[in-house]
């Protein structure tokens, strides 16, 4: 079993930046490819960035301002988001998959608590 633990979450003002830290147990932390999504009030849960062994995807409302990485050393994946929009406010999550990334949320096996991001002025 794999264990997640996120911070980095805050309130922050629009065009503001936060960086996301996701921390995971596990020796082969290497192999697995991470995700991130986020959860807005009254909305269903959304993907929103992944990263695997050499790739990364990203949902197209965040594209040009998120940027995710992963340090294999740490056992940590990062979310540095710039630009930030009011309509970015959510949880976030991490989730590990065993397989290739994807940008789905049934496909991960585990999931972090969420940390929680405001955008507002």
């Amino acid at each position: 079993q794999v264990q997640l633990v996120e911070s980095g979450g805050g309130l922050v003002q629009p065009g503001g930046s936060l960086r996301l830290s996701c921390v995971a147990s596990g020796r082969t932390f290497s192999t697995y490819a991470m995700g991130w999504f986020r959860q807005a009030p009254g909305k269903e849960r959304e993907f929103v960035a992944a990263i695997g062994v050499r790739s990364t995807k990203y949902a197209d409302s965040v594209k040009g301002r998120f940027t995710i990485s992963r340090d294999n050393a740490k056992n940590t994946v990062y979310l540095q988001m710039d630009s930030l929009k009011p309509e970015d406010t959510a949880v976030y999550y991490c989730a590990v998959r065993y397989q290739y990334s994807t940008t789905k949320d049934i496909d991960y096996n585990y999931w972090g608590q969420g940390t929680q991001v405001t955008v507002s002025s």
